[in-house]
């Protein structure tokens, strides 16, 4: 999808005014590396690709580099950049630049990015000016704002990196009303989570504290493998202040870079949000063996105990069997969702996935664009599936020019120009029949919905629950978890007990009732109440799912 603007091309930019080359799109877990002209000047934003080969034959050389955050997909080749062109100034935010190392962990390097300030207008080359605004994500995470003025008039571009509109316990979201008078021309956004809408950032958090709580009181350990920063140092400080464990008879050990990570936090403690900082006055972030729950980080050749349940956090790239085997009944494994991946199946049952977003979701990725309202924006960062359900928004076919190029693909920006809507992408919604059948109803649908590699997901069991969304039916797949998870609410249906479990106000573990005195609170299934109503096997309609 895109406008008539975009083509291919293997290395050079050509002769437009405004131009983004794509070096990598992280369509495919390539990482993230575009090269931007603004009139004379080649502005690389991120280096996220591990072989650089390709920016070694450019016919024009760079003038500088922009990092805007510190994970790997966005920063991992910008010390072979440096050591390739030492001379090519290379910058980022004041926290990114400290990050940037953990990259390398294994290579001894010198500082080679150097710091902007938030919010400063500076002025690198003549006409050439660069802004940073803080873009939530990850501490250090930056907006960047190119501006170029010649004698005719000033063009604007706008690249988010990876944002977040929501607050998170480490790092404050994107502050809409910075950015909201900015006008850019063209807008780069990342579209992790294509359309899809989710929770409530502390809806996420509290979800996942109670999968992890009830693990716990089960008599489970569990492990949770996650990346070196961001999203095991979120976990930890939620662990750490959450009421389902404050103050909790519990370890938590924290392994490898994850806990690399976890020190260099500590040392950016005066840039992380005022909240952070007043917990620091009170007791450690992180190493914390006083006040419980205890934080302890893994010593090597060391185990936890396995005489009480653990929690224990460790790199993504780490053997599991370091800590339990696959079918070791003892554990259970959460490892997180990653938007447009198919759902990860084990034969092993103590495998499961959680929710704790990182990135905006649909709503939040229009609503950034129509408060900045650019002429042409480009999407990348995202499955090919995600971001075509992006460009497939009417509101915004009408409104902009829309690319989304792949590695290797040059964009050409016409600014300026009389607005022609961009051709319709490929129909992606279906047709089918429904036939009320006695008691039950059919849906039947084209063989061409097998076709979206979403399919797979959505088919896991070949169940799905349905719910109303205004007057829309939306259906949903079950996963196998799923199903798991809600084995003991199926197993109480078909009993004569009356109880919560088998009374039609029971969703979620909670009670839906609002004569009950109950009403909004955490049940077990054997609980019961004076105004019960059981559940009807036979008549859909009276629970929320079909």
């Amino acid at each position: 999808m895109g406008s008539n603007n975009t083509s291919s091309s293997s290395s050079n930019i050509g002769g437009a005014e405004l131009e983004c080359l794509a070096y990598g799109v992280h369509h495919q877990g390539e990482g993230v590396c575009l090269l931007v002209k603004m009139g004379p000047y080649r502005i690389l934003l991120d280096c996220g690709i591990e072989d650089i080969s390709p920016l070694q034959n450019l016919e024009h050389p760079i003038d500088l580099v922009l990092c805007s955050h510190a994970h790997s997909d966005h920063a991992r080749g910008l010390l072979d950049l440096h050591q390739a062109f030492p001379t090519v100034p290379i910058y980022a935010s004041e926290v990114t630049t400290q990050l940037l190392p953990l990259n390398w962990q294994e290579v001894e390097t010198q500082q080679f990015c150097h710091a902007l300030p938030w919010r400063s207008p500076i002025e690198f080359h003549n006409g050439l000016v660069v802004q940073l605004f803080p873009a939530g994500h990850l501490p250090g995470a930056a907006a960047i704002l190119l501006t170029y003025t010649n004698a005719q008039r000033s063009y604007k571009l706008l690249y988010t990196g990876d944002f977040f509109l929501s607050n998170s316990r480490l790092v404050d979201g994107l502050h809409l009303e910075e950015l909201r008078g900015l006008e850019p021309d063209v807008l780069i956004i990342e579209g992790s989570y294509g359309t899809s809408r989710h929770p409530h950032r502390r809806t996420q958090e509290n979800t996942l504290a109670e999968r992890i709580e009830r693990a716990i009181a089960s008599n489970y350990s569990v492990l949770m493998p996650t990346p070196t920063l961001g999203l095991g140092q979120e976990i930890l400080m939620l662990l750490r202040s959450h009421h389902n464990f404050t103050g909790r008879d519990l370890d938590i050990w924290v392994d490898g870079s994850v806990a690399t990570g976890c020190d260099a936090y500590l040392q950016l403690l005066p840039y992380l949000p005022a909240s952070v900082q007043n917990f620091a006055r009170h007791q450690p972030l992180f190493w914390d063996e006083r006040v419980r729950p205890r934080m302890r980080r893994l010593q090597p050749n060391q185990r936890p105990n396995q005489e009480k349940p653990c929690i224990v956090l460790t790199d993504n790239t780490k053997d599991w069997s370091q800590y339990c085997q696959p079918d070791d009944t003892g554990w259970l494994i959460f490892l997180p969702e990653k938007p447009g991946h198919s759902r990860i199946n084990h034969s092993t049952t103590n495998i499961e996935t959680y929710l704790l977003a990182q990135h905006s979701d649909g709503p939040g990725i229009t609503q950034l664009i129509h408060n900045l309202r650019p002429q042409d924006v480009i999407f990348i960062h995202g499955s090919p599936t995600y971001l075509a359900d992006l460009t497939s928004l009417e509101e915004l076919q009408n409104r902009y020019h829309l690319h989304t190029p792949s590695a290797g693909t040059l964009v050409e920006l016409r600014i300026g120009e009389m607005f022609l809507q961009p051709p319709a992408p490929p129909e992606t919604s279906y047709e089918g029949e429904l036939n009320e059948l006695g008691s039950v109803v059919a849906i039947t649908l084209p063989d061409a919905v097998t076709t979206d590699p979403r399919w797979r997901n959505f088919a896991d069991t070949g169940l799905v629950s349905a719910r109303w969304q205004g007057e829309e039916l939306v259906l949903r797949g079950l996963s196998s978890r799923e199903l798991l998870n809600t084995g003991d609410r199926d197993s109480l249906a078909w009993t004569n007990l009356n109880c919560c479990g088998t009374c039609k106000f029971y969703r979620n573990q909670r009670c839906w009732n609002q004569a009950s005195p109950l009403f909004g609170f955490k049940v077990t299934p054997e609980g019961y109440c004076p105004v019960f109503e059981r559940l009807n096997a036979d008549n859909p309609s009276d629970s929320e799912e079909a």
